[in-house]
């Protein structure tokens, strides 16, 4: 066999190789902490039904066991579940788990980190109301890492961002609805009003994509870590392991239910497929191709 034909074999066992969403230029990733999937249907949310109706969605999508939130966020950006990048409880700092691999940051390999490695020129951020968003993701690897004090506040500073630097890539956190939801209660009048508020703002930032002028070579995708019950979450019910999973804009079919099996740590792939990165053969999460329009 020729040199370059064992290169391509050894390249091939390594990554697995995607193919690039055409016309693509930025993916914008927001997730709400606590939006459990039957919230969806129930609140009065126009921009979220907005969202469903001009792309693809699923109200079946799962977390990765517990159903909480440091394992559910890490997931989501590492492509893979706590049994390999190591983040297992509700508040992980560190890996209670030693990952199964480390990229050049000292982290589990991320979406932050293919990007950087492959796209060193691209512009990412991370804007979060959650303080603990700052240890599931390598600082290194983005351009803005910015923590606030609320949802509000990190609207504001997402719609600066996006008008001013027109990100490649990314990530906005909303603490609420879970605040509301341990205070007071999940699936009730109190904790539907809040998931209004949300999609008021998430109003807001799509808008800003407009005003930015990059709506048209945009993916937006709104998913949440877990769902909830009574006053809490992290166990194996539907309503606290089913999230979410909405993708809207170039390339994306519209109004088109998603019938296959997703898994929070799909969300990863499904970024790194339209942007056309190779992804690490440790991760596990699979690119949610059907979504896109042939």
């Amino acid at each position: 066999m020729k040199k370059t034909g064992i290169l391509a074999v050894l390249l091939l066992c390594c990554f697995a190789v995607n193919a690039q969403v055409k016309g693509v230029k930025h993916v914008i990733l927001i997730g709400m902490d606590g939006l459990g999937a039957y919230a969806m249907e129930k609140a009065d949310n126009p921009n979220m039904k907005q969202l469903m109706a001009g792309g693809s969605w699923s109200l079946k999508a799962r977390s990765v066991l517990p159903s909480s939130s440091a394992v559910n966020w890490a997931s989501m950006t590492m492509g893979a579940g706590p049994e390999l990048h190591g983040f297992t409880e509700w508040g992980s700092k560190t890996p209670e788990v030693e990952p199964r691999e480390l990229d050049q940051y000292g982290l589990f390999p991320s979406i932050f980190t293919l990007l950087r490695q492959q796209k060193p020129a691209a512009e990412m951020g991370v804007i979060y109301s959650w303080g603990g968003i700052g240890y599931l993701f390598p600082k290194q690897a983005v351009n803005k890492d910015l923590p606030c004090k609320n949802d509000t506040a990190t609207t504001e500073a997402s719609v600066n961002y996006i008008k001013e630097k027109k990100p490649d890539f990314l990530f906005i956190h909303f603490d609420e609805p879970d605040g509301v939801g341990h205070n007071i209660g999940h699936n009730i009048p109190a904790y539907y009003e809040q998931v209004h508020k949300n999609d008021i703002l998430l109003g807001r930032i799509l808008q800003a994509v407009k005003d930015a002028g990059i709506w048209d070579n945009t993916v937006i995708i709104l998913s949440a870590d877990h769902g909830g019950i009574n006053k809490g979450h992290g166990g194996k019910t539907m309503v606290e392991m089913q999230i979410p999973w909405i993708v809207c804009g170039k390339g994306v079919k519209k109004n088109n239910e998603v019938k296959e099996s997703i898994v929070t740590y799909d969300t990863a792939a499904t970024i790194a497929y339209i942007f056309g990165l190779q992804t690490p053969r440790v991760w596990t999460g699979r690119p949610v191709k059907e979504i896109f329009a042939k």
